[in-house]
């Protein structure tokens, strides 16, 4: 229940539980083998645990140099402290480590979390990359096979080696690397254990969602339509969303700078831009009529329009049709 609130993903509740953090009708539990019954109280740290909401899923583009967790023993910065705020509680689904970056799954449901990160899943994960070294494709396609690394067995592995680029000291490498288990920094020691040194590493895709536009720091929200037809399989049917749209948006941003085709305007305490010419100022409105506009020494005045004389001649009458060439009968020329 603790985990479908959201509160922190079942191994996490497991520790809350366990440290004494967590009661039911009062009373402090030692065992997360509980049942909660409608009409119980059910507090962490004293605070009651509210009903669950139903399912919520982001997409988040985790910058490098984040911890994915709540809290670091070690201080660094988390994942969740650099959140916008108006989101709900979330937890993450699966890991980043602290140097990988790209997307990351956040939802309010440990339910939907647990059934996405399980190997049994086979939830396929999409990265690329860049890897010092060298390695043939034939190298790479090993990996189909799988592979095992200092005893820990990792399954097939589908491994594309996009761009090399040779040096002094070694090749660039761009490597695409598809894979549908989630554990530990497996991309970066797969590939340790091919010869090559992974300096940077960004996840494209999980399952069906993938990072597209989303700029480092930037979160958007799943709509509720998408959730049902995507992830209706692992949610409970009390648990789907309903309607169509999002319930959060992330808020509007300011380009720093005019825009293309703005002009620049006077205003208090902001100088204008040196060499720009700026909007001058309405005149207050008299009633009177607009001064004569003065020109500078140098500057070109507009010319006078030529007045065209009108040459008379026979008046057509109204609504008479224009007679082309030869229709009255008369000889032209």
């Amino acid at each position: 229940m603790l985990a479908r609130a959201g509160v922190a993903s079942r191994r996490e509740v497991e520790r809350l539980i366990e440290a004494g953090r967590v009661a039911l009708n009062g009373q402090v539990l030692t065992t997360p083998a509980v049942k909660v019954e409608p009409g119980d109280i059910l507090t962490v740290d004293g605070a009651v645990v509210t009903e669950a909401e139903p399912a919520r899923l982001f997409r988040y583009h985790k910058p490098i140099d984040l911890v994915t967790s709540h809290s670091d023993p070690k201080g660094r910065p988390t994942v969740f402290e650099h959140l916008p705020p108006g989101l709900p509680r979330l937890i993450s689904v699966g890991r980043l480590d602290i140097n990988s970056e790209g997307l990351l799954l956040l939802t309010n449901d440990g339910g939907l979390a647990r059934a996405l990160e399980m190997p049994a899943t086979e939830i396929v994960r999409r990265y690329r990359a860049r890897a010092r070294g060298r390695v043939t494709q034939e190298k790479l396609d090993t990996l189909k096979k799988g592979i095992t690394v200092e005893g820990v067995h990792y399954g097939s592995i589908e491994a594309t080696l996009d761009k090399a680029k040779e040096g002094p000291q070694g090749a660039n490498l761009w490597i695409t690397v598809v894979l549908a288990e989630g554990k530990n920094r497996d991309v970066r020691r797969v590939l340790e254990a091919l010869g090559l040194k992974v300096n940077r590493l960004i996840r494209l895709s999980y399952g069906p969602f993938a990072l597209g536009t989303l700029m480092p720091g930037e979160v958007e929200e799943v709509g509720p339509r998408v959730i049902r037809e995507q992830m209706a399989e692992h949610i409970a049917p009390q648990n789907l969303p309903k309607g169509d749209r999002p319930l959060w948006k992330k808020p509007a941003t300011v380009a720093a700078g005019p825009r293309r085709g703005a002009v620049e305007i006077d205003r208090p305490g902001k100088p204008g831009r040196p060499g720009k010419p700026q909007r001058r100022p309405r005149a207050a409105t008299t009633g009177e009529p607009p001064a004569k506009k003065e020109y500078k020494a140098g500057w070109a005045k507009p010319k006078k329009k030529p007045v065209i004389a009108k040459t008379a001649g026979p008046k057509r009458r109204s609504g008479a049709a224009r007679k082309g060439p030869g229709q009255d009968g008369l000889k032209r020329g």
